[in-house]
């Protein structure tokens, strides 16, 4: 009892406030009586909830599923629509501008208001929305709604406000810009045919008015009928049918004559003095067989016909048209007709939308083309059309991002300063040749560098094994670096390796990336469980790449004999932990051998990262989940939902490499013995098997019932052994007793207890229909395995037990614990727990399988079940994206309890200074490993201090110690000092590899540590542990393992992404849950700082891609080929205006030309048209309020200059302003000083007349 009383004395003394107790919270014992309190440690926290703010900053990449093209030839800015509503506005490198339209309505046509500022956009929806562009971030004045008709077609005249909008229904109304309000002019289908027509003629599917005439509007049908409305007389000019079904209209720039394209592949050319047949049918890519048919060829989807002054030739361009017999299997082409030559450009993806671009906006001039835009599904190309050629430009964008899909990403801000240019240099050479000299010709906006940048490179890994560098500083992105990690292996050959369908699908695909920045190492995870190290080489190198294997395959027949390793089997020889080491004995199993083989020969490796050493798991292997790196202690750590192995790059061997129940250890403090409160000592197999009686009852049952451990663990070692030598669960009972509760035996005996965990020997089988269980935490484990099935959502795969003899010990079983048995969990009330016992005929297995469905999906790793086949199922990034874009929010309460048979996996690693043991007086190396079922372990490691020794000796990693206990996976690490401040892991600072040699000097390495020394002024000797799961936060204080506090994150939901972060010159935690919400929580204390709904619902690749970093940033992928940038910082989202780009610039609107006065009198120019009298209320009437509905934006059009932001903006506007002021006032006083002498002139010569006929007569005139 008095045990008892000192349990409830410790529940008591915690307090309400988040902060546990140091019994409850430190899972290495009993604390200390000197332990420190959170009164202890004085930390400043400067962050507050007005310190954040969420908004996105930038969107980079190839726009997803684009629909639609625009380009303003004055302003040089480009516009590309999406089908999930999204416009991409692009201009000079560093002008790039993402909006949504907030019904997310496929967008089907843009349309420039030249020169002025402003966009329309069409949509699905069949609504019209003006969007102004004089300000950073664009936003809608006007939106229309049609109510009763499907737009098809919208064209705006330039300098014209007077949008002309095309129906389904063949109608065509006039919309005014500025009210964005329908005129009461309609043109009728059933006007513009002919009376004697019977059939529809189908929706506008072109509209444009004559170069010659603004006052004649071509109206172009998808039957096949072209009409000219004549806009002043209300009438046909001209009627035009041809058999085959109209995709575009192009004219010539001086409106005699219009070009067509036809479903048929023919181009037919119309002039206007004789619409009867066209002067000129063509079929580009059709033969005349020989029975004089034409080859029937695709359908030519759109033409442009310009004209140019260095040739009488025109350049005829257009998309499509190849024969059918020939194009089976052939790319989408692009067709440039210039004279007689014919230039076919094969495309990769097909063909959206391409635009020619051309020096002037007036369509009645010569157009003198200079490029062509192409928007393919996938790409953005632009053809220069200046050179014979025709070849491409370099596009300045990022819009290969999705070149292969993105598998992973990573974003390190505040870099080192060198890094970026050092990874250019080496890039540039990467780069392809055989681009266009000239200028990027969309050069529109103006762009400054913000006061407030620093080195940033996002990291991301790719389906084909690539992994690419990008600068993403100053919210832009540019790439860096390219590194194919193909190159390591052998190219794979059908049938061969051990599954085919992994090596037919994505082998190379790249699962995680770990980098240092500063010492240059670069670490990559691939998809069929290899590791790849990089160093970083400014030379070229000709080496060999080293190869280790690994096992981490553990099974419940694999066990440790204790004559082997008497004295600690899991951390003894670091020989004997790989049996699978090149070279050993039995390591060419057919089941051991590697999914990839390794190039064994010598590599030529060009500068820049050059592989060192590749890892792979054997026997069969298991996708990695975790992954550390550290250069200062030359260690890589790697684990599985099997295990984890520690590796020595330096020294190229293997230094551990254990199963996760095995990391436990002599330090397990979770094994303990359970005392009825009716009994004063009772075995755990009665307490089991009292528990179990309750599974055969019919009714719910509800019983309460303490225990407290009777297992003080201490740092003695000896007392352990004795505690353990006592412990009747340290016996193992018969198989054949199990099956009957009403039998229990004695213990057979006290066995001689190693330093591995004993096991809690249960039942393996039960007759009878499986119960629903449901049991405290601590109680669960071993209760929870019946038919060979778990029902506990926490537990791990049971295995189907073998007989095993009564009175027999098996040896190295009671050494080792099975793999479905996981350690008793900490009580969270020792006083007091509630067991609810609902009885249940069947296991529910749906709701399981679609979230362990998930978490294969989040963590790229698949989980197996102990009754399964150990099989690889092919990774295809491909087919999955439409199963990703299907997320679905977890009913769970937890992700440790997705499965009911998965394996204990290890979630997190890190490297870092600690205190390996309680209570240690100075910190060293150590190895923080984090597993799925909430369990914090400690592996202290001991390096060798001296250089010279440390490719000498051996490094050595000491037995671990449990010290944390949380709900859900642990997802990350991070150590603060006493004062609060972020604590870094050490590293080495980088030297080139295969640099010049000094003979004078020796190379030494050149370590950085930031170990947590005691903190003096602080008065708490070591340092604070944040661990954050997917659950819960905790903040320990080392060496005393005390939690000092403790905060449950969410209760509905389950973080997916933790980092400990920088803001504003302090640090926090930020988390991103499953349900879309980002939220901030202050350190050390873990106060919520911000708690916002950001994403109304998440999908699995954001949740595989979010990342957070320094400095208040976070991305993730939006789309399959667009990565989102956003802060959550306010001082950012301040700073963010003066850091975006200005898409309009003022720009004086060029001059038509003057084509003389021959030509003006013969027609040559256009007659000059005023629209608003005709499409004005006072003559055409208002249009009927039910056609169509007018929205509002939240800005009119009269604030639509003042709204532009910026200061740089605003005054350079106003120095144009006052220029072109100061030049009208020059062209004034010119003006008056010509028409004063042209008075003087007329005067002088009107006095010469007078005087000539002043005294004639009038018969003398």
């Amino acid at each position: 009892m008095k045990k008892f009383r000192k349990v409830l004395d410790g529940l008591s003394s915690s307090s309400p406030g988040g902060v546990a107790s140091p019994s409850c919270g430190s899972a290495a014992g009993t604390p200390t009586a000197h332990a420190p309190t959170p009164l202890d440690i004085h930390v400043q926290e400067t962050l507050v909830s007005e310190n954040f703010h969420l908004c996105k900053t930038v969107r980079h990449g190839f726009p997803y599923q684009p629909t639609c093209l625009a380009f303003d030839p004055v302003q040089k800015i480009l516009a590309i629509g999406s089908r999930t509503g999204g416009i991409r506005i692009l201009g000079r490198p560093g002008v790039d501008c993402y909006s949504q339209h907030e019904s997310g309505a496929a967008v089907l046509q843009l349309q420039f208001l030249i020169n002025e500022g402003a966009l329309v956009t069409a949509c699905a929806d069949d609504t019209l929305h003006l969007w102004n562009l004089r300000q950073r971030r664009p936003a809608i004045l006007h939106s229309l709604k049609f109510n009763r008709e499907r737009i098809t077609f919208c064209h705006l005249p330039f300098q014209s406000k007077w949008l002309y909008v095309g129906t389904e229904r063949g109608n065509t109304h006039i919309v005014n810009i500025e009210s964005f309000v329908l005129s009461g002019y309609v043109i009728m289908w059933n006007k513009a045919i002919e009376l004697a027509t019977k059939t529809h003629p189908g929706p506008v599917v072109h509209l444009s008015d004559s170069p010659k005439d603004e006052g004649k509007l071509l109206i172009g049908f998808e039957s096949g009928t072209v009409v000219q409305w004549d806009l002043r007389a209300k009438k046909v000019d001209f009627r035009i049918y041809y058999d085959e079904a109209i995709h575009s209209v192009s004219w010539h720039h001086e409106g005699k004559q219009f070009m067509c394209s036809h479903s048929d592949g023919s181009l037919t050319v119309w002039n206007l003095r004789n619409t009867s047949r066209p002067i000129q049918v063509t079929y580009p890519h059709g033969k005349i067989l020989k029975d004089g048919r034409k080859e029937s060829c695709k359908p030519i989807l759109k033409v442009e016909y310009k004209t140019s002054r260095n040739s009488s030739e025109p350049f005829i361009i257009f998309s499509g048209g190849l024969s059918y017999d020939k194009a089976g299997g052939r790319r989408p082409t692009l067709t440039i007709m210039h004279g007689k030559a014919i230039t076919v450009l094969e495309m990769d993806h097909p063909i959206v939308e391409f635009l020619v671009l051309c020096d002037t906006p007036y369509s009645n001039e010569v157009q003198d083309p200079y490029a062509v835009v192409v928007l393919l599904e996938k790409d953005f190309i632009v053809v220069d059309l200046t050179q014979s050629n025709f070849p491409i430009f370099e596009n300045p964008y990022p819009m290969d991002i999705h070149e292969s899909p993105v598998t992973c990403t990573a974003y390190f801000a505040q870099c080192p300063p060198d890094i970026i240019p050092i990874l250019y240099s080496i890039g540039a050479k990467q780069k392809k040749t055989g681009y266009s000299h000239k200028e990027w010709p969309v050069s529109g906006g103006t762009w400054t560098l913000g006061s407030q940048t620093y080195p940033e490179i996002i990291v991301t890994g790719h389906a084909d094994g690539t992994v690419k560098f990008w600068d993403a500083s100053a919210i832009t992105l540019q790439m860096l670096y390219k590194l194919k990690t193909s190159k390591v292996f052998e190219k794979p050959k059908a049938g061969e390796g051990r599954t085919t369908e992994v090596l037919d699908e994505d082998p190379y695909a790249v699962q995680m990336v770990s980098w240092c920045p500063h010492s240059r190492l670069f670490c990559v995870v691939g998809i069929s469980a290899h590791v790849i190290l990089y160093r970083f080489s400014k030379h070229d190198a000709n080496t060999q790449i080293a190869s280790l294997e690994v096992r981490l395959q553990f099974d419940s027949d694999d066990a440790v004999s204790p004559s082997e390793n008497e004295n600690n089997p899991c951390f003894s020889d670091p020989s004997s932990h790989s049996p699978l080491q090149p070279g050993s004995p039995g390591s060419a199993t057919p089941d051991s051998v590697p999914g990839l083989r390794v190039k064994s020969r010598a590599l030529r490796m060009p500068p820049g990262y050059q592989a060192e050493l590749v890892v792979q798991l054997v026997c069969p292997p298991q996708q990695i989940t975790s992954l550390d790196i550290n250069s200062a202690y030359g260690l890589l750590a790697f684990g599985n939902c099997n295990g984890v192995a520690v590796v020595d790059y330096l020294q190229k061997t293997i230094l551990m490499c254990v199963s996760t129940l095995d990391l436990y250890g002599a330090a397990d403090p979770y094994q303990r013995l359970t005392r009825s409160p009716r009994r004063n000592r009772q075995s755990t197999s009665d307490f089991c098997m009292r528990g179990l009686s309750h599974f055969y009852s019919d009714s719910k049952k509800r019983i309460r019932t303490s225990y407290q451990s009777l297992t003080e663990l201490s740092d003695n070692q000896v007392s352990i052994d004795m505690e353990r030598t006592k412990s009747p669960t340290s016996v193992p009972y018969p198989s054949s007793l199990h099956n009957d509760p009403r039998s229990m035996p004695e213990p057979l005996a006290s066995l001689r207890a190693s330093h591995c965990s004993p096991v809690f020997y249960l039942l393996d089988n039960v007759k009878g229909p499986g119960r629903k269980l449901s049991l405290p935490t601590d109680l669960k484990p071993d209760l929870d395995h019946v038919n060979g099935h778990c029902t506990s959502p926490t537990s791990q795969p049971c295995s189907m037990g073998k007989p095993r003899i009564p009175g027999v010990p098996e040896g190295p079983r009671l050494t080792r614990r099975g793999p479905g048995r996981p350690p008793f969990r900490k009580a969270q009330s020792a006083a007091c727990m509630e067991i609810s016992l609902p009885v249940s005929s069947h296991t529910e297995v749906g709701g399981c399988a679609s979230r362990r469905a998930m978490l294969q999906q989040l963590h790229g790793v698949s989980m197996y079940s102990h009754d399964e086949h150990h099989t690889t199922t092919p990774y295809n990034w491909s087919e999955r994206e439409s199963r990703e874009n299907s997320f679905s929010r977890s009913r769970s309460s937890s992700v440790s309890s997705i499965d009911r048979d998965t394996k204990e996996a290890v979630t997190t690693l890190q490297f870092g200074e600690s205190y390996g043991r309680k209570g240690e007086p100075l910190p060293s190396a150590c190895l923080w490993v984090g597993t799925s079922l909430g369990v914090v372990l400690l592996l202290p490691i001991s390096i060798p201090a001296e250089d010279e020794d440390r490719m000498e000796e051996p490094v050595t990693i000491g037995p671990s110690s449990t010290v944390l206990m949380l709900k859900g996976s642990v997802l990350r690490f991070a150590f603060l000092d006493c004062g609060g401040a972020l604590i870094q892991s050490p590293y080495e600072v980088w030297r080139d590899p295969n640099g010049p040699e000094d003979p004078d000097r020796t190379r030494r390495r050149k370590l950085v540590n930031f170990s947590p020394w005691p903190s003096h002024e602080a008065g708490v000797d070591g340092h604070m542990a944040v661990v954050c799961s997917e659950k819960q936060a905790k903040v320990m204080l080392m060496p005393s393992q005390t939690v000092l506090f403790a905060h449950n994150v969410t209760e509905s939901s389950f973080i997916l992404r933790a980092d400990v972060v920088s803001v504003c010159s302090s640090v926090c935690l930020a988390c991103f849950c499953a349900n879309g919400h980002v939220m901030t929580l202050s350190l050390p204390s873990l106060r919520p700082l911000m708690d916002i709904n950001y994403l109304p619902l998440t999908d699995m690749r954001i949740a595989r891609t979010f990342v957070f970093t320094n400095g208040g940033q976070a991305l993730y992928l939006s789309s399959p080929t667009e990565i989102q940038r956003i802060t959550y910082s306010q001082e950012m989202a301040d700073n963010l205006q003066d850091m975006l780009g200005e898409l309009f610039t003022p720009i004086e609107t060029p001059e038509a030309q003057n084509k003389g006065f021959l030509k003006g009198f013969f027609g040559g120019n256009a007659q000059p048209f005023d629209r608003e009298e005709l499409f004005g209320e006072a003559a055409a009437g208002k249009a009927s309020r039910s056609l169509a509905q007018h929205i509002p934006g939240p800005m009119g059009l009269e604030n639509m200059k003042a709204a532009a932001g910026g200061v740089v903006g605003d005054l350079a506007r106003a120095r144009i302003a006052l220029d072109q002021r100061g030049e009208r006032l020059g062209e004034l006083e010119e003006r008056t000083a010509l028409m004063m002498n042209s008075a003087e002139i007329f005067s002088t010569h009107a006095h010469q007349v007078m005087l000539k006929h002043k005294d004639k007569k009038w018969y003398q005139l």
